[in-house]
């Protein structure tokens, strides 16, 4: 069985809605649907995953409304990750999907993220500008920002796509930074992976080994969604405020914040290698994690006896 990742063990112990996330609808009609995203859940699925999605759920909802059928359900039009939460749409319709997908960077005219990211010792941004380092993905399927000379599993040169994310402070803190972001092209992990490349850490971001998790989630939300309805021709605006907390906790600064769930456990790890040969005799042999395994098994059977 797969190790459970800290982060997501955590979730299953303390986020009240672990499991049953719910989604807001925001507007629907014969087209499509906006909704508001919860963090945590996954947009839609992805392939042998049966995970509860956001398309799932809203299915579930127009169900109970008596709307779905084989012509009319959710379809994908673009994507939020996991752990964003915010504005986000569905076409209703096979027709609409394509009409929207072919049409998104025309019909869409703004979409605004806002993120806490704690601040870069390295690299530090101006107030505001525009990133567009390339973008590639490592062997778990995370974007990132390679730097000169890194190569891949072959040893060969990452394969890199073009992105460009707008970007704005806010506000400015003693530890973390409050940012206003756009995009110009929608890359997986493209914020995430912008910002930290500038050593600019989303707060709550594993995978980039944030040191702070103060609200136990990614701080990345989709606030505004506006478009120009491909249908209709109704100009739409569409906007969902991250937690009034995240201005205030930036202005504040966090000077001693707790250590994230993962940040403990690479030094529990760690202290558990720099410990474990620390009584060895001289010539005795340190014994691997089978044979521990393994003395173990017949300690424990020993005290059966």
């Amino acid at each position: 069985m797969a190790k459970v990742k800290a982060s997501t063990q955590y979730k299953r112990e303390h986020k009240a809605d672990y499991g049953r996330e719910k989604i807001e609808i925001l507007y629907q009609d014969q087209y499509l649907v906006v909704i508001n995203k919860p963090t945590g859940l996954l947009s839609v699925p992805y392939p042998g995953s049966k995970s509860r999605t956001a398309q799932s759920v809203l299915e579930e909802l127009l169900r109970k409304q008596g709307t779905v059928n084989s012509k009319h359900k959710p379809y994908v039009v673009h994507r939020l990750d996991r752990d964003t939460s915010g504005v986000m749409m569905f076409a209703l319709t096979e027709q609409a999907q394509k009409i929207i997908m072919d049409n998104w960077h025309q019909m869409v005219t703004e979409r605004l993220y806002h993120a806490i990211a704690e601040n870069s010792k390295t690299d530090l941004l101006s107030d505001s500008g525009l990133i567009d380092d390339p973008l590639a993905q490592n062997s778990h399927n995370v974007g990132f920002v390679p730097k000169k000379g890194d190569v891949d599993k072959d040893g060969k040169p990452f394969k890199t796509v073009p992105a460009r994310t707008h970007y704005k402070k806010i506000l400015s803190g003693l530890t973390h930074t409050l940012f206003e972001l756009s995009l110009d092209t929608g890359k997986k992990n493209q914020i995430r992976a912008h910002l930290a490349a500038h050593g600019y850490i989303l707060m709550g971001d594993e995978e980039h080994r944030a040191k702070t998790d103060y609200f136990n989630r990614l701080c990345l939300h989709a606030r505004t969604l506006e478009f120009d309805h491909p249908f209709t021709k109704e100009h739409m605006k569409f906007e969902v405020a991250e937690p009034e907390e995240w201005f205030e906790y930036v202005k504040r600064g966090d000077k001693n914040p707790k250590k994230p769930l993962w940040v403990q456990e690479r030094i529990n790890i760690k202290n558990e290698k720099k410990n474990s040969g620390s009584d060895l005799k001289l010539g005795e042999k340190r014994l691997s994690r089978k044979d521990k395994a393994h003395m173990n098994f017949i300690e424990s059977g020993k005290k059966f006896r």
